[in-house]
């Protein structure tokens, strides 16, 4: 495996299109939880999965390019990009360093994104549940933990029903 600069910077490159991929799919999964379209939120879950597997995986691809050219140039493995960027020609550090600051924003924004979408998650499961409390009154009961928080104890919809 090349551990050029060519090669880090194209591991970059790949990296920076799969966290953009990842923040569209968050982005589309909450324009899905604020139309309430269930079924394209449940859709979306396993491509965030499988999106989330990606990114992680050409991450570690370019900590391991980064790795093999810190050893190539006898510094320490666990140095990082920005510790080994002076072995790299001065007219690519401003890429190496945008690329690198792209991807810290990307990643910003997706665990930004992943917050909104799952306290927007949590509501709409409180939001149910309030209604099936209100549908189903005798379905419902409170309990208290030995700490004092209320939990909601609730028969199952096809008990409830029947």
């Amino acid at each position: 495996m090349s551990t050029s600069w060519e090669f880090i910077t194209e591991c970059l490159r790949n990296e920076l299109q799969e966290y953009g991929a990842l923040l569209g799919l968050f982005e589309d999964q909450q324009a899905n939880l604020l139309r309430r379209d269930a079924d394209a939120v449940l859709a979306l879950a396993s491509s965030l999965e499988e999106q989330v597997r990606r990114a992680h995986a050409v991450r570690e691809h370019r900590e391991q390019a980064v790795r093999l050219f810190a050893l190539s140039i006898s510094e320490r493995a666990d140095s990082t990009l920005r510790q080994l960027i002076h072995h790299f020609p001065a007219e690519v550090h401003p890429l190496i360093r945008a690329l690198m600051d792209e991807i810290n924003h990307l990643i910003h924004r997706v665990r930004r994104g992943a917050r909104q979408n799952q306290v927007l998650l949590a509501r709409t499961v409180e939001a149910h549940e309030e209604a099936l409390r209100m549908l189903l009154p005798d379905s419902f009961t409170k309990t208290y933990s030995p700490t004092g928080a209320v939990a909601h104890a609730g028969a199952p919809a096809w008990q409830a029903a029947g």
